[in-house]
């Protein structure tokens, strides 16, 4: 589903983000990269995303180049990959329907639609109970999980988690954890960055790690070491 073939990116004042990268990630696998900041792992997925382009070799999605697409068709591959991030990047003046509303709305989808998909989306995710909350009236663990419904909504083949428990205390690390392994569960591909020793360890899941700029480790059932 996702090859990275040779990648490379060198910034122009000669600082290496990354070197000669090359990974596969299946379909339904759920896959965590691991290693310090600096390391490249925000970068590589920046690549797949076409946000970032290479200084050499090639990224594939689905056997297509990424960094050959078209505008409408580098949209639709976004609409692939659901992504959460650390700081939730929710819209203040929304409630939780409408903040997950309006990433459906921006898809095109109909009225009757998302009336039918934002709750369901929040029954995933135990949050049906906060629909008419906004962001302020919510914890770190509650937001977060908002931030994994709206990822989740439009039904990707892949999500994309970037340090999603960075703010979060343990008990809430634990719950968004599980919530990631049963979206993994029901065939969604998850892709997770962390530095979160516990969350690796207790997984069982493939680890890549990365130093430096380059995969230095990629165990099928790896623990948090490099």
């Amino acid at each position: 589903m996702i090859f990275f073939d040779r990648v490379s990116k060198v910034y122009p004042d000669d600082s290496v983000a990354l070197s000669d990268i090359t990974i596969t990630i299946e379909p339904k696998e759920f896959v965590s990269i691991v290693g310090p900041s600096g390391a490249g792992k925000t970068t590589l997925l920046k690549m797949l995303l076409a946000e970032e382009y290479p200084t050499e070799g090639e990224v594939f999605y689905e056997s297509k180049n990424v960094h050959d697409l078209s505008k409408k068709d580098l949209n639709e591959l976004r609409r692939k990959i659901g992504m959460v991030f650390q700081d939730f990047r929710l819209i203040p003046g929304k409630t939780v329907y409408e903040n997950i509303a309006f990433t459906m709305e921006a898809a095109g989808r109909s009225d009757a639609e998302i009336e039918q998909d934002v709750p369901h989306v929040l029954e995933l995710v135990d949050l049906a109970s906060k629909v008419w909350n906004f962001p302020h009236e919510l914890s770190g663990g509650e937001k977060q999980r908002v931030a994994i419904a709206r990822a989740l909504v439009n039904q990707p083949d892949v999500l994309v988690a970037d340090e999603p428990t960075g703010n979060l205390d343990p008990v809430n690390t634990y719950d968004i954890v599980q919530i990631l392994k049963k979206i993994n569960d029901f065939g969604t591909t998850v892709i997770l960055t962390t530095h979160n020793k516990g969350i690796i360890d207790s997984l069982g899941k493939r680890v890549i790690a990365m130093d430096k700029g380059k995969v230095v480790r990629d165990d099928k059932e790896g623990k948090y070491f490099i």
